[in-house]
């Protein structure tokens, strides 16, 4: 959440999470989206056999203390290397850059962008 003052607003920020992480907004939002409730220990019965292996995957690796953040999710890499490794690679597929030049051209650019 963002960082609000006063009162009234914080208390809307913490009514406002606790309306999104109820089981029944959970269940319909990501039946609706295609994705895997953001909340634990969900029951997983409607929804498609993807989804819950997905589900019982993270599971697994919370368990099991491996779980990595994510690229994608903008948790693991910041912006700027994000950025100049999509450049590189929207480059070699969509042109006639060879994939040793790419590979050259984005440990280059991640370099670059550090």
């Amino acid at each position: 959440m963002f960082d609000v003052k006063g009162k009234d607003r914080q208390a809307g920020q913490k009514l406002m999470a606790k309306l999104i992480l109820a089981p029944s907004f959970q269940e319909t939002f990501n039946l609706f989206k295609g994705s895997i409730p953001a909340r634990l220990g969900m029951d997983m019965s409607k929804f498609d056999v993807c989804a819950q292996k997905s589900s019982t995957d993270l599971n697994a690796t919370i368990k099991a203390g491996t779980l990595r953040p994510s690229m994608a999710h903008k948790m693991s890499v910041p912006d700027r290397i994000v950025g100049a490794m999509t450049d590189v690679v929207t480059a070699h597929f969509n042109s006639d850059l060879s994939s040793e030049a790419a590979v050259k051209q984005f440990a280059d650019s991640v370099a670059a962008a550090r």
